[in-house]
C-alpha cells in the first residue's frame, strides 16, 4: 500500500500542526521552487575583516571603467568595498590640532586633552594624525597613535575625552608637559546601533532616563540671565524643547547645530530657580526625559544610526538619517584614499534621499523648508534639485529657469521611506502611499495618493520588482501594481505576534531575484538586533496559495545581485567587538557576506559552519473506508483522514531531485494533538532505495533536514507503505 506524500508549497502557521494537514508547517533555511522545498544556498565572507558597528545600508554601483564598488554604511563608519579590500571613506566633521595625551601607570585608559571644545560623545570615532613628541619612556609611541582609529570611551569635559588602549601603560606615564602634539580627526556621528524606546511607568530608572539622544555638556559658562545656551554638541537635540542644567530647567525654541547653540527660550521654567552654570556641566534634554517613579506621557524612540545610499553617475550619495548629505566620487583620481565630503548647498537635515532616474534630480524627503536651517526640518516636506544639478549655489532654489521644486504631503505625520520604481517614485508616510512621477516643466513632478492605512513600518521595509511595490506595514504586508493589495499571508500571526515594534526601523526588505523572493528581516520581541526573516515567493504565489517561509537568517542589510553576480548582505553581532580598524570598539561588529554560494557558511580563514536546512509537515492521518452495511475494511486508506484509525508505516522510499551527502528524514508520531510526541530519525543518501520502519500512531508529521556541512538537498516525492491498524 505505497502512497505518495504531497504537501502544498509554503508554510501555514495560522493553524495548529494538526490543522495544517496536507501542508508544510515549519522550517528553517529552506525555500520553494516549482512547488517543492529545498535547502537555501550558503554564504561566504567577503574580505577577511569585520567592520565596526552595525551595517544597515548597502549600495552597489560601478564607475566608467567598469570597476565595481559596494558602499557599506555602519552606525559608526562609511566603508567602500572594492577588489576584496575595505576602505574608510567616512566624512570628517572637524579636525583639532595641538592635542596631547596623558596616561596612568598600569591602566589602558589614555586621556586626550584638546586645545578647545571637541564636540565628541561616547562611542564616537576619532583618528589621530601628525602625532609628534610622545616620549620614549612610555609604553606608547608616535606610531601607536598615528593614522589609527579609536572609539571614544568617555567625555569628562568639553576639551578632554578618553580612549581605551589594547595594552596597559607599563612605562613612564604621559603628561601634558611631555610636548607631544597631535591632530584629531573627529568623525561625523551617525547614531546608536540599536533602536530603543518605551513609555509608561518604569521607563525612567533611578536618577532619570533620557529617552532621546539627549545628553551633552556646556561649551562655556553662563550666567543666570542669558537665553543663548552654548553646548558642546547640539546635533542630537530637537529643534524645540527643554533642557536641565543642575537643578534648573531652561526652554529653547531654536537649535543652531552649526554653532551648537540653543536659543529663544526662557530661564527657570517648571518652577525651578535660575542659576549660573560652568563650562563642562551636564546638559540633559528633558523634552525626552523621565525621572524615576514618573510615567512618560508619550512613546519615545531613539532612532538608530542609519545611512541612505544611492549613486549619481559615478558619485556615491550618502545621507545620515536626519542629518547631512555627502558625496564621494569613485571616478576621482585615487578615490579610495579620499573621504566623502558634505554635498554643497544641499539640505542639512533630511529623513531620506534618492536620485530620480532617468531625469536626474536629487530628491530629499522629510527635509528643511529653509535650506541650512535644521530647525525648519519638516517630516512631510519634499525638496528636489534642478535637473542635472546637485551641488550648485541655486541647485535647490526654485526659479523660473530651473526645475527645482518642493512639495508637502498631506496624509501622515512623517515620511517613512521612498524607492524608485519602473515609472514612478513610491513615497510612504506612516499612514499612506504616494506616487511621485516626473512630468517635466512647469511642475517637474506630480504627486498622487494611491493608498491609505497602509504606511511603512520601517524606513527600509520596502522593495520594488518589475513594476510592483511590496512592503511591510504595522498591520500586514501590502503590494501595489496599479492597485493597492493586501498580501494574504499564512505566517502573519507568527511574525506580528513576536515582532519588536520598538525596533521597527531595523526591519529591512531584500530582493533575491535569482529565486523570485522578497525577504523581510526583523527583530523578535526579545531582541534588539535583527534575528528573524519572513520570505514571500512572488513568482510562484497565487491568490489561493501564497508561498511564505520563515527562518532564523539574521541580516541587517541586503542588496540583490545586479552589479555583482550574487546578493550581498550584512550580519551584525552586537556581542563581538573585534572590528579590524578601531581600537577600543564596544559597539559590535559586522561581517559582509556573499549569499547563495556553496552549501555552508564560510568565514575568514576558511572557517566552515554548516547551514542547516529543515522543513516539517503538518500532521497527516488516515480515513479507512468500510463496506456498505458492515464494518469490513475495504480499499486503500486515505491520507487526508480524520485520525479515527491508527496507521502503521512499515517502510518509506526516499526521493530527491538532487542530494549531496546525507539527509535526515524524521517521523514524529502522536495519538492526539497534546500527546507526548516521539520522533524517529533515519539517515539516507543518494544510494538509499528504501528504509524499513516500525511506526504506529494516529497522526504523523515528517521532517526533512541536513545535519552537517557539505550537505544539500532538493526534495522529490517520498512514498510511504501505510497499513490501517484499527481504532486503538
Amino acid at each position: 500500500m505505497l502512497q505518495k506524500l504531497g504537501f502544498l508549497p509554503g508554510f501555514n502557521k495560522q493553524v495548529t500542526q494538526t490543522g495544517a494537514e496536507g501542508q508544510w508547517f515549519d522550517g528553517d533555511n529552506v525555500r520553494f521552487r516549482y512547488g517543492t522545498p529545498e535547502k537555501i544556498g550558503g554564504w561566504n565572507q567577503l574580505g577577511d575583516d569585520k567592520l565596526t558597528g552595525a551595517a544597515r545600508a548597502i549600495h552597489h554601483w560601478d564607475d566608467n571603467a567598469g570597476i565595481k564598488y559596494a558602499a557599506i554604511g555602519t552606525n559608526r563608519i562609511l566603508y567602500v568595498y572594492s577588489g576584496g579590500v575595505y576602505y574608510d571613506i567616512h566624512p570628517i566633521r572637524t579636525t583639532l590640532t595641538g592635542a596631547k595625551f596623558t596616561s596612568s601607570s598600569s591602566s589602558t585608559t589614555v586621556t586626550v586633552v584638546c586645545t578647545g571644545s571637541h564636540g565628541l560623545g561616547e562611542n564616537d570615532i576619532v583618528m589621530f594624525d601628525s602625532v609628534t613628541g610622545v616620549p620614549a619612556g612610555s609604553t606608547y609611541s608616535d606610531a601607536t597613535f598615528e593614522d589609527e582609529k579609536f572609539m571614544v570611551t568617555s567625555v569628562p569635559t568639553t576639551d578632554t575625552f578618553t580612549i581605551t588602549m589594547d595594552t596597559q601603560e607599563s612605562g613612564t606615564p604621559l603628561t601634558t608637559s611631555d610636548g607631544n602634539s597631535t591632530s584629531v580627526l573627529c568623525y561625523y556621528t551617525v547614531g546608536p546601533s540599536q533602536q530603543l524606546g518605551g513609555y509608561g511607568w518604569g521607563t525612567g530608572l533611578f536618577g532619570g532616563t533620557s529617552l532621546g539622544p539627549a545628553t551633552t555638556t556646556l561649551a562655556s559658562g553662563i550666567n543666570d540671565t542669558v537665553t543663548d545656551i552654548p553646548l558642546t554638541n547640539s546635533a542630537a537635540f530637537p529643534s524645540t524643547g527643554e533642557i536641565r542644567i543642575g537643578t534648573e530647567d531652561i526652554s529653547f525654541t531654536a537649535n543652531d547645530t552649526s554653532t551648537n547653540t540653543l536659543s529663544g527660550g526662557a530661564r527657570e521654567v517648571n518652577g525651578t530657580t535660575k542659576a549660573s552654570h560652568s563650562g563642562g556641566d551636564t546638559v540633559t534634554n528633558i523634552s525626552e526625559y523621565v525621572a524615576w517613579g514618573e510615567a512618560s506621557s508619550a512613546d519615545f524612540t531613539i532612532d538608530p544610526g542609519l545611512w541612505i545610499l544611492d549613486n549619481y553617475g559615478t558619485k556615491l550619495i550618502a545621507l545620515i538619517y536626519n542629518g547631512k548629505c555627502f558625496e564621494w566620487d569613485a571616478a576621482a583620481p585615487g578615490a579610495v584614499s579620499t573621504r566623502a565630503t558634505v554635498l554643497a548647498n544641499a539640505p542639512t537635515a533630511s529623513r531620506h534621499v534618492l536620485v530620480s532616474t532617468p531625469d536626474r534630480h536629487l530628491v530629499f524627503f522629510g527635509t528643511e523648508t529653509t535650506i541650512g536651517s535644521t530647525t525648519t526640518q519638516d517630516d512631510m516636506f519634499i525638496r528636489f534639485s534642478s535637473q542635472e544639478s546637485i551641488n550648485e549655489t541655486d541647485s535647490y532654489t526654485v526659479k523660473a529657469n530651473n526645475t527645482a521644486g518642493t512639495q508637502r504631503l498631506a496624509d501622515g505625520s512623517m515620511i517613512m521611506g521612498a524607492i524608485k520604481g519602473r515609472d514612478a517614485i513610491y513615497v510612504w508616510t506612516d499612514t499612506a502611499l504616494f506616487l511621485m512621477k516626473f512630468v517635466g516643466q512647469p511642475f517637474t513632478f506630480s504627486f498622487e495618493q494611491v493608498g491609505t492605512n497602509c504606511g511603512l513600518i520601517g524606513k527600509n521595509a520596502n522593495i520594488e520588482v518589475d513594476g510592483t511595490a511590496y512592503w511591510m506595514s504595522e498591520n500586514g504586508f501590502f503590494a501595489y501594481d496599479g492597485q493597492l493589495k493586501s498580501l494574504p499571508c499564512l505566517v502573519e500571526d507568527h511574525v506580528y505576534d513576536d515582532l519588536n515594534f520598538t525596533s521597527r526601523d531595523l526591519v529591512n526588505a531584500g530582493l533575491n531575484n535569482l529565486f523570485g523572493e522578497i525577504s523581510w528581516f526583523y527583530c523578535t520581541a526579545a531582541s534588539d538586533a535583527v534575528n528573524r526573516v519572513v520570505t514571500y515567493n512572488y513568482l510562484d504565489s497565487t491568490a489561493k496559495r501564497p508561498i511564505w517561509t520563515t527562518g532564523t537568517l539574521p541580516r541587517a542589510a541586503w542588496r540583490d545581485s545586479a552589479v555583482f553576480d550574487k546578493p550581498h548582505a550584512t550580519y551584525y553581532n552586537p556581542s563581538d567587538d573585534a572590528s579590524f580598524d578601531v581600537t577600543g570598539n564596544t559597539d559590535g561588529s559586522t561581517v559582509y557576506y556573499k549569499q547563495e554560494t556553496g552549501t555552508d557558511q564560510v568565514n575568514a580563514g576558511g572557517a566552515i559552519t554548516a547551514v542547516l536546512g529543515t522543513i516539517t509537515s503538518g500532521d497527516f492521518d488516515i480515513t479507512q473506508k468500510t463496506a456498505r452495511g458492515g464494518g469490513q475494511v475495504v480499499g486503500m486508506p486515505d491520507l487526508r483522514g480524520d485520525g479515527e484509525f491508527i496507521m502503521r508505516i512499515s517502510r518509506f522510499i526516499p526521493d530527491f531531485i538532487s542530494q549531496t551527502g546525507n539527509t535526515r528524514i524524521g517521523f514524529t508520531t502522536r495519538d492526539y494533538p497534546h500527546s507526548t510526541a516521539t520522533t524517529t530519525n533515519y539517515t539516507v543518501d543518494n544510494t538509499t532505495t528504501k528504509k524499513d520502519t516500525r511506526l504506529r500512531a494516529r497522526s504523523i508529521a515528517m521532517t526533512v533536514s541536513n545535519t552537517a556541512s557539505g550537505e544539500d538537498w532538493k526534495l522529490g516525492t517520498i512514498r510511504l507503505d501505510i497499513h490501517p491498524g484499527g481504532r486503538r
